[in-house]
């Protein structure tokens, strides 16, 4: 028998579909793994002693792994998840215990960059209005805003925030759109992806300044959240818009809501809020320059295949002995 790791999730189909899937790839691959299905409904103590031999857990419909649990597994090693974001996990006091944590090494990239890309024409297009419009047999007639406040990305300066996976995703998607693409990161990217990708880097204060679209692709850590606030907000043109498809409270939702009252920045496409599901009286959800989608950027058929595909290869590498890939800091 191979070396056991844990799907940790709630007992029904779309877990059992997933621990099935699973199990195919790691047949297909030949890994040396033992998938076995835990259900997350169950008492610590009994998760412990379920997931006692598990090397790995892949948490799945959205569970949580906590401290207490983590401690009572002996021979965990790697927390596998099949999201880019970790921030609900503690990750140092995880990394203390001896446990690693793994993202899924990118594998939403596409679906997210080409959300990302879509808000930014519907915010410039007011594809929402134009869309209820037509539903409602108004024909236009109702949609609101000036010519002026209709744009193409023509001679935009898009800046990308966090040119990560997803970050250069959109930059690349971007070619041939004719406009001027800048990023910014705290990491250093290699000289030749950022020529490829036509891309310039610019401190944030200077990119935030020359910058038409912002769009926001980091990690939400402690050093992320709220980087963008009513200090950075005041810096946008006035005629800028804002995309975050990464982590809510990368964003101070309350400094950017006065920001778009105010009319300091001319609209955002948002993908994520610091509060999910948001309150119904959430103001962004009844401005006519906003547009919300509920959290499912990264939500295509592709992207859950190569994710669960990126995890399998993943946890069968630490089965074998190699070091597991796409470890995220313990921040």
């Amino acid at each position: 028998m191979g070396k056991q790791v844990v799907v940790l999730g709630p007992d029904d189909d779309r877990s059992a579909q997933a621990v099935q899937r699973y199990r195919e790839l790691a047949t297909a691959a030949g890994n040396d793994v033992d998938i076995k299905f835990v259900s997350s409904d169950l008492e610590i103590g009994e998760i412990a002693a379920e997931a006692a031999e598990a090397i790995a857990i892949i948490p799945a419909g959205g569970s949580a792994l906590t401290i207490a649990l983590i401690e009572k597994l002996p021979n965990l090693r790697l927390i596998q998840t099949t999201s880019a974001g970790t921030d609900r996990m503690d990750k140092a006091a995880i990394y203390e215990l001896g446990v690693k944590v793994a993202n899924n090494g990118g594998q939403n990239r596409v679906a997210v960059s080409e959300h990302a890309i879509a808000l930014m024409i519907a915010v410039y297009r007011k594809l929402d209005h134009q869309i209820r419009s037509a539903r409602e047999g108004k024909w236009a007639s109702d949609i609101p805003g000036e010519i002026n406040e209709f744009h193409t990305l023509e001679n935009k300066t898009v800046a990308i925030v966090g040119f990560g996976r997803i970050g250069q995703a959109v930059a690349k998607r971007l070619q041939g759109w004719d406009c001027e693409i800048v990023y910014y990161d705290v990491v250093d990217v290699p000289a030749e992806i950022a020529r490829e990708l036509n891309a310039s880097r610019l401190p944030i204060d200077e990119l935030l300044l020359a910058a038409d679209v912002v769009t926001l692709h980091v990690a939400l850590e402690r050093t992320t959240r709220h980087m963008i606030a009513a200090r950075e907000l005041a810096q946008m043109k006035n005629t800028s818009i804002l995309i975050n498809t990464c982590r809510g409270p990368v964003v101070d939702e309350a400094a950017l809501i006065s920001a778009l009252r105010d009319g300091e920045i001319a609209g955002a496409g948002l993908d994520v809020l610091e509060q999910e599901p948001t309150p119904p009286d959430n103001p962004l959800l009844s401005m006519d320059n906003v547009i919300v989608t509920p959290h499912t950027a990264s939500r295509a058929v592709e992207s859950r295949l190569a994710s669960t595909e990126f995890a399998i290869a993943n946890v069968g590498r630490l089965a074998r002995g190699e070091a597991p890939t796409s470890l995220v800091p313990p921040v």
